[in-house]
Order: structure tokens, then sequence, then C-alpha cells
């Protein structure tokens, strides 16, 4: 069986702000058809993470490879081609379409010019299908629902066809339907098309269910990584999260409410 390829990899990678270290020694090591969920509390430096493997924050040691090369090598078309990025950030836009957003994902191939040719406009149709919002392309993308707007924005990342999609807690306002489409079709992204996830996750049931690899994060530090069922356990969650013994039921996946 031929290994698949690395799409992301952090040797020692240290990350924070203003040159000071808030998490240290981050080693990541994600291949095609996998999918990388990290959690922890909020503010532990999730988002930091992120971040700094993408290039919007400097990070202060180590180093990031994307396919084999240094991120820092890589000029921005270059990493488009293999790196799609949906963060929590809303973007601001003007007059324009929901279509004309995820068109936007197709703008590493078409040149400078941006003109779309018949096959991108048919990558578009695709991913706004797969997301179940090509009834949304005409509308205009700022006076539509939070939720829907997220799905628009998977819709572009799908549309920019990339190695790698990293998402920053992409269940943000979606309602529990549109959760597990959400989380389904990044599934099958993996599973068909051999793309790589990294994403930060708050709903530990869905973590669960969705990730290969999970990595915790707290302190300075990532305190455990392994497979799903290698997290899982009461012992590592309510250390992660500061719960009282018994509190996560790792047969569930659920947290449990104090007996009054």
């Amino acid at each position: 069986m031929t290994e698949r390829p690395i799409y992301l990899e952090t040797k020692d990678l240290v990350v924070g702000y203003d040159g000071k270290p808030l998490i240290n020694d981050v080693n990541i090591q994600l291949h095609a058809g996998e999918i990388l969920t990290l959690i922890g509390p909020n503010g532990a430096g999730k988002s930091t993470i992120l971040k700094s493997i993408v290039g919007y924050l400097d990070s202060i040691g180590g180093t990031v490879y994307i396919s084999g090369r240094p991120v820092s090598e890589l000029s921005a078309h270059e990493l488009s081609l293999e790196l799609s990025v949906m963060l929590t950030e809303r973007m601001r836009t003007e007059l324009l379409t929901c279509a004309d957003i995820v068109e936007t994902g197709r703008y590493p191939y078409t040149g400078r010019l941006g003109i779309l040719d018949d096959e991108d406009r048919q990558k578009v149709r695709e991913a706004m299908d797969m997301v179940h919002v090509w009834d949304l392309r005409d509308r205009d993308f700022m006076q539509i629902s939070d939720g829907q707007r997220q799905r628009i924005m998977l819709a572009r990342a799908i549309a920019q066809e990339p190695h790698i999609i990293m998402l920053d807690e992409p269940t943000n306002y979606l309602d529990i339907h549109y959760q597990i489409e959400l989380l389904n079709v990044l599934r099958r992204l993996v599973r068909t098309r051999d793309v790589a996830v990294i994403m930060s996750l708050h709903e530990l049931p869905l973590a669960r269910k969705i990730s290969d690899y999970v990595m915790c994060i707290k302190g300075d530090c990532v305190c455990a990584q392994g497979t799903a069922d290698d997290i899982f356990t009461a012992e590592i969650i309510n250390e992660l999260y500061d719960l009282e013994p018994g509190v996560f039921d790792p047969i569930s996946g659920n947290i449990q409410l104090e007996e009054i």
C-alpha cells in the first residue's frame, strides 16, 4: 500500500504574539485523507496555532512545511493552490452575491484578470451544490444569515480545490442540522478527494465522530495528541477542561450534569 503524502507538517513550532511565546513545541504531521482537530478551553491558543501555520501571524520558532516545502518559501499564489482557509472572522463585502464569493475560490486558476471559464463556473456550481447553497447564488452575501454565510465560505474553500482545508470553529452559527451536514461534507472531501483537514472545534461529540487525530491545547503546550479513541477518555478530557472526575462520559461522549 502506497503511503499517503504528508500535506502539512510542523516541527517544534512556537506560536504567540509580539515575540512572546504562547504555545511551544507544536508538532503536526497531517497526511492526505486525514482530519486533525484541535480542542481545548476558550483562549487556549487553537486559533493562534492555525493563524501561525498559514502565516497570518508570525511564528516565533520552528518550521511549517506544506507538501514538503517550508511555507516561508511559498509565494502567495503557490500557497493558495495548496491551502484554503476558513477562519472565524466575518468577511465584509460590498454588493457581492453569494456566487461572487464562491467564485473568488477559483482565482488561483484564472490568471491576473480573474476571468472564469466554463470549467471554473462548473467547479463553483459543484461546490455550492455540495453544501446545498446553489439557491442562494444571486443573494447579497451580507443579507443572508450567519449560518448561510458559513456555508458559502465552505463552498468557496471547496471551489479552490486545495490539498488542505483549514477551518477555525466552522460549526459556529450553525444549528445542529447544518453542523452535521458541514462535517459530513468535510468527511466526503477527505475520503473521496484525499483532502487533508485541520480545524478547531468546541463540540466534543462532533470532534470525536469526525476526527482521525486530535490535539489538545492547554496552558503553554500541546498536552495530549493521538487518535480520537486515545484522546476521548475521561482522564484526558476532564483534565483538559478542568472538569470534576466522572463528568465526561467516554462511552456516550457527553458531559454529565450534576445530580440535584
